[in-house]
Formats: structure tokens, sequence, C-alpha cells
């Protein structure tokens, strides 16, 4: 079990609070929704029925939408663009490790690398693949969450339904994306500015404490 920690702490540790997040922000988003349905003059919902409800997809998939839109953007461009001094970015004028070609003879190296062809192909952009595909679908349970959420807010004041194709105009909908996409720019930005002159000892997105504020790369 210590071995098992010791190999898988930080994920371990991020899932939990992944978790620990969610149930505390359902827990919370139930008590809110509430809330306003009671100002609203209408009836309270059970929580089984806060799971379903527009306002859970909406208010959880905004955020996981912006989260893997930022780091599968940040997988990109870091492929061909460099910042100077900042941990984060490749070296300016220097091969890296991550560009050399993949070579099948190596010891326990991936089965898709020493399959080649086409599925080699695939693995090579599979992690920007992942996150784009996590991205799109968490977008369109985003929209489907507020597009919901919106019709059962009309529904109580007896007007009219939103389409799929109205909504998709919708300043809300574009509101919920944008205000949470501009956050997750905000902080890759941070992080690469902030590691050219700010370091953290045994960190690895820092570089070297002793490392000169012009040293490109971890």
């Amino acid at each position: 079990m210590k071995t098992f920690f010791k190999n898988n702490g930080l994920c371990f540790c991020f899932l939990v609070l992944f978790v620990g997040s969610l149930i505390g922000q359902t827990i919370l988003g139930f008590q809110e929704h509430n809330k306003e349905l009671i100002d609203e003059g209408a009836k309270a919902i059970t929580f089984a029925a806060y799971l379903t409800s527009g306002h859970f997809f909406q208010a959880t998939f905004e955020n996981w939408e912006s989260e893997f839109l930022q780091m599968a953007l940040f997988v990109v461009f870091t492929i061909f663009l460099k910042q100077k001094g900042s941990s984060e970015s490749k070296k300016i004028d220097e091969p890296e490790e991550v560009d050399r070609e993949p070579d099948p003879t190596k010891k326990d190296a991936p089965w898709p690398v020493k399959k080649g062809g086409f599925i080699l192909k695939l693995y090579k952009h599979s992690l920007t693949i992942a996150l784009l595909l996590l991205f799109a679908i968490s977008f369109v349970i985003h929209f489907y969450g507020s597009l919901k959420d919106e019709n059962e807010q009309l529904l109580r004041k007896g007007e009219t339904l939103e389409t799929v194709s109205s909504y998709l105009t919708n300043s809300r909908f574009w509101f919920e994306s944008f205000q949470n996409w501009q956050s997750e720019f905000l902080s890759v930005f941070a992080i690469i500015m902030l590691s050219i002159y700010l370091r953290q000892i045994g960190s690895s997105q820092s570089k070297p404490v002793d490392a000169p504020h012009m040293e490109t790369g971890g």
C-alpha cells in the first residue's frame, strides 16, 4: 500500500480533492437551487431530482469544459510556441527529448510504438485527441444543462421555451463559457510568466532555485 501511494500520490491526491469538491458543489448547489425555486414561488425539489436538473449539469460541465480546453490548447501550443525563461516552455534553440521520433526497439516502449503504422500516428497525438474529445463532450453536456435550466426557468414563468438552434446564440450560454475560459487562460499565462522569476524548490513545475531567470525549461 505504501508503494502504491508513493507511485500514485499525485493522481490520488487530486482525485480525492476532485471528489470532495464535487460533493461539496452538489450539496451546496442543491441547497442554492431550492432557495431560488422557493423565492420564485415554486416547490423545492428532491436531491435525486437535482442530480438530473439543468442547474446541476450546467454548473458542473461548464467548468470541466474550460479545464479540458485549457489543457488541450496548452499541450498543442507548447509544441511550437516558446517562452524564454519559463519552466513551462521547451528550450528556445535546443533539441528536446519530446521532439524525437519514437524508437520501437526501446525497452518497455508502449505497444502502439511497437505496432507502428496508423496506430502509431494516432498515438503520437493521443493526448491532444483525448483532451479535445473530453472538451467536446463537456461542451455538449454544458449546453444541454444550460438549455434545460433556461427552459425550466421559462416554464415556471409561463414563457416560450428555447430551442436548440435559438439557444446556440443565447448570450447566457456563451457568457457561462467565456467567464470560465478567461480564468483558465489567465491561470496558464500566470504560471508561464511567474515561473520565469519565481521558484518552488522540489516542484517539477519550477526551475532549480539557483537557475538564471532566462534559463528556459524545467
